[in-house]
């Protein structure tokens, strides 16, 4: 059967609520009528609203102004991309060339117009990363799962951080997800294309090149080599000097980026940095376990066919081995949390979404020596780590919400003349989707379906006073403070 009584509405048809569904499908939390859902989804947003305004940091957009100040400054005035300085601050642009090249249409802008278009597009960006790592049937969650969904995202620090300073971060998350999609659904021969944009704009993403290699995806991992590699050529026609600066120079100066030793440095490298070992042979003796980790655990995810949970572990790794990893780099785990969900860890996900919701490794930002610091400060790197060993891979489990009470159903038991199957994993190029839904939505049925396979125009900073900490209203540090103040 294809739904139940309980998924239809007075005159047989769905509920918006709940949406067709499963046998069996939890029923949504809270009101029953849309106007009591309508109401609760208010008082939640307002209430985020309220949290999001009064709690956390808020940024002040500071990462787009060294954006919009560089593109504005080599566009309009001749000067140079890496030259350019936030006024007040020693912060300047510190991406590979042709992520200048990608932002030029910020550049005719006024600032202000500057901060609506980054906002538009990171919530373009968000959702259509829910919208991949929800599957085929993210319709069936209803527009009542998906405003619970967005309320608990606005939680999520990373997110938090990446709007508030304007960052790329859900941009190439959505890109590099793009190429997920592609794979789960047997079109591999298009995939590449958006990991090697990524990698192009920021180094990190070029990791998910290696899963590639791993995976045997060969056609894939040199459609996102040969995209990358255009694209880096393409910033050194537009500027030969930029690029060979930062190749040769300002690639290697991680001073540029800020502080190994800063909290916000949720990498291996912030850890040992925080303990005072800053040599390079054990920092790289920790990249290589981990990194051989990563490989262990992403073939087997690729050769179960899991290629969301084979993203998720490339994401978490990617977060680790970089030498900085700012806080908000952690949208890089949602999609960990997708396949938490998924392999029905509803438990474990909430309890590690909370911590990331908190802002805790803040509390250390003056020392994080002692256990407490080694142990607090430093965890949100924990939390990487553990998806990197723990994650489940393979699963086809059918995951319920959180905060969903259980719908009543009863399975009629296999007969002889309809004995019960076994799901199997899904494989590589036959898999029906992207094989994770997202936080807070609700089991999806593609496995029945298919046999069980489941703010002025010059960059002066003049309306954000120069401070030691310019992207934060509040006297706690951020991620780009040179010298935090001291207790």
């Amino acid at each position: 059967m294809r739904g139940s009584h309980g998924d239809m509405g007075p005159h047989g048809t769905a509920d918006p609520g709940r949406g067709p569904g499963l046998p069996g499908r939890p029923a949504a939390p809270g009101p029953r009528t849309d106007r009591g859902r309508l109401l609760l989804a208010l008082l939640l947003a307002a209430a985020v609203t309220v949290f999001t305004a009064t709690v956390p940091l808020l940024r002040g957009f500071f990462d787009l102004r060294v954006y919009y100040g560089a593109v504005h400054t080599w566009a309009h005035h001749g000067g140079r991309i890496y030259d350019y300085r936030v006024p007040g601050t020693s912060y300047g642009f510190t991406y590979p060339p042709f992520a200048a090249v990608a932002m030029l249409p910020l550049a005719p802008l006024g600032r202000t117009t500057a901060i609506v278009v980054s906002l538009l597009v990171n919530l373009a960006a968000l959702a259509a990363i829910l919208r991949i790592l929800a599957g085929p049937d993210w319709r069936r969650h209803g527009w009542y799962r998906w405003a619970l969904c967005l309320c608990v995202l606005a939680l999520f620090e990373p997110l938090r951080d990446t709007v508030s300073f304007g960052q790329v971060n859900l941009v190439l998350l959505g890109l590099v997800l793009g190429d997920c999609l592609l794979l789960s659904i047997g079109r591999g021969r298009w995939a590449g294309a958006g990991i090697g944009l990524a990698a192009a704009v920021k180094l990190t993403p070029a990791l998910f090149i290696g899963l590639l290699l791993l995976a045997g995806r060969r056609r894939a991992a040199g459609t996102a080599t040969a995209v990358a590699a255009a694209a880096t050529a393409l910033a050194a026609w537009a500027d030969p000097a930029a690029s060979r600066f930062y190749w040769t120079e300002a690639l290697w100066d991680t001073g540029r980026v800020g502080r190994l030793d800063y909290v916000s440095n949720q990498s291996l490298q912030g850890i040992l940095a925080r303990l005072g070992e800053t040599g390079r042979p054990l920092w790289a003796t920790a990249v290589l376990l981990t990194l051989c980790v990563w490989a262990w655990r992403g073939r087997r995810a690729v050769e179960a066919g899991d290629w969301m949970a084979a993203f998720a572990l490339t994401g978490a790794a990617a977060c680790l081995v970089s030498p900085i990893t700012w806080v908000h780099h952690l949208v890089w785990l949602l999609p960990s949390f997708a396949a938490l969900l998924r392999a029905g860890r509803l438990r474990t996900a909430a309890a590690l979404y909370a911590v990331l919701c908190t802002s805790v490794v803040w509390l250390w930002v003056d020392d994080a020596s002692g256990l407490d610091g080694f142990l607090g400060g430093n965890i949100y790197t924990w939390i990487s780590l553990g998806l990197l060993l723990r994650l489940p891979t393979g699963q086809t489990r059918v995951a319920r919400l959180p905060l969903a009470r259980s719908a009543r159903a009863t399975a009629p038991a296999p007969s002889p003349e309809s004995p019960a199957t076994t799901a199997v994993p899904d494989q590589p190029e036959s898999s029906s989707g992207a094989g994770a839904p997202a936080a807070a939505t609700g089991a999806a049925d593609a496995s029945v379906r298919e046999g069980g396979r489941s703010p002025s125009r010059e960059p002066t900073g003049s309306t954000c006073p120069s401070a030691a900490k310019p992207q934060s209203s509040s006297a706690r540090a951020s991620s780009y403070t040179v010298n935090p103040p001291s207790a």
